[in-house]
């Protein structure tokens, strides 16, 4: 029974899901977002956010206790670098998990893990519109730009069309 026991096994050994979890966070760090399973993203977020913790105070003691985990030079060096300059000053909670659906081969929950302040979809400060404002478009009406405004453009012409000839009509 596994009263007590708060860690996710993950259904693996110690040495191989201490293994996963190394290779997910090295993955994560490189490339900023990843998609995996829900159980596997929830468990890299409790393994990647004291090592982020970690690289806000950048000394010799604090890389050593990360490279201990990651075992990688490039990894250590990305989040020593622009990691821990674009998170400096957020308090926690640097990592977020979206839920993502269902894999189809084995109906697993898959999810996507990424570094907060790295998506621009969801930080309105750093990306986004010029105004602040999101701009609404709608199917029909108003002059929204594109496909409609030569559609209106092209009736008014033919409109003016009929117009003339109506006119050269009626003056003979």
């Amino acid at each position: 029974m596994r009263h007590g026991n708060k860690v996710n096994a993950l259904g693996r050994k110690y040495g191989h899901r201490k293994a996963l979890l190394k290779n997910l966070a090295n993955a994560l760090i490189q490339h900023k977002r990843i998609n995996t399973t829900l159980a596997k993203a929830k468990s890299l977020r409790q393994y990647i956010e004291p090592l982020v913790t970690k690289s806000r105070e950048n000394t010799t003691h604090s890389r050593r206790v990360v490279f201990s985990y990651l075992q990688n030079k490039e990894a250590v060096k990305e989040l020593f670098g622009t990691i821990a300059e674009r998170i400096g000053d957020r308090p926690g909670g640097y990592v977020r998990v979206i839920k993502t659906g269902f894999r189809r081969g084995d109906g697993a929950e898959t999810a996507m893990i990424e570094f907060v302040d790295f998506n621009d979809v969801y930080n309105k400060e750093q990306g986004g519109s010029k105004s602040g404002k999101t701009r609404r478009s709608r199917r029909r009406g108003g002059s929204g730009g594109g496909a409609n405004v030569a559609a209106t453009a092209t009736a008014a012409t033919a409109a003016a069309v009929v117009a003339e000839e109506i006119t050269a009509e009626e003056e003979e």
